[in-house]
């Protein structure tokens, strides 16, 4: 496939390199060949750069398949993943997973990318539903100092800050771009 055809959430191979297409700007200007300045992650290493190929460079256009899974437990070393459809476990390693981590709640929907029998990542939700174990007690008209909101920490461990009406035992909604309190769940 030409370079110039590429789209936002395009994935391919180019050098032996596995892409993934995050942004692409053409320029054409004018006694030259159009330039295609692909901003792009490399999926394996996580890593973002910007490659400039000119127009009738070929890359070979890749196939990820991606597969809806369930988050069961944290076997130590490991994460626990099931097919919810056909009940076959995966287990990924922890190693480079911390920034999934704190977002993932015993039976917590993701989506687990694959290439060749390759598992190459996983995808949250934009939001998830997580349980407040402890929070300070909302102090009413406490507002001022606090801006209204107060420390809690969640099932998982992670640490945000939450609405003074948010109890202990209830389930909030968390962003997982940002790491914020969005609603109640």
């Amino acid at each position: 496939m030409n370079v110039t055809e590429l789209r936002p959430g395009n994935y391919f191979e180019d050098e032996g390199v596995l892409y993934q297409v995050i942004d692409i700007l053409l320029n054409k200007t004018a006694m030259r060949k159009m330039v295609a300045k692909v901003k792009v992650r490399n999926v394996r290493s996580g890593a973002i750069t910007e490659l400039a190929r000119n127009s009738g460079y070929d890359v070979t256009q890749v196939s990820v398949n991606k597969r809806p899974m369930q988050y069961l437990y944290d076997s130590g070393n490991t994460l626990v993943f099931m097919d919810p459809k056909t009940y076959e476990q995966i287990e990924l390693p922890k190693n480079g997973m911390d920034m999934y981590i704190p977002y993932l709640a015993p039976e917590g929907e993701v989506t687990i990318s694959t290439y060749d029998d390759e598992i190459l990542g996983l995808e949250l939700p934009s939001k998830v539903a997580l349980t407040v174990i402890d929070c300070e007690p909302g102090v009413r008209g406490d507002t001022v100092t606090n801006g209204g909101s107060k420390d809690a920490t969640l099932e998982t461990g992670l640490k945000i800050r939450i609405p003074l009406f948010i109890e202990k035992g209830e389930k909030v909604l968390v962003d997982t771009t940002t790491g914020k309190y969005d609603k109640r769940a």
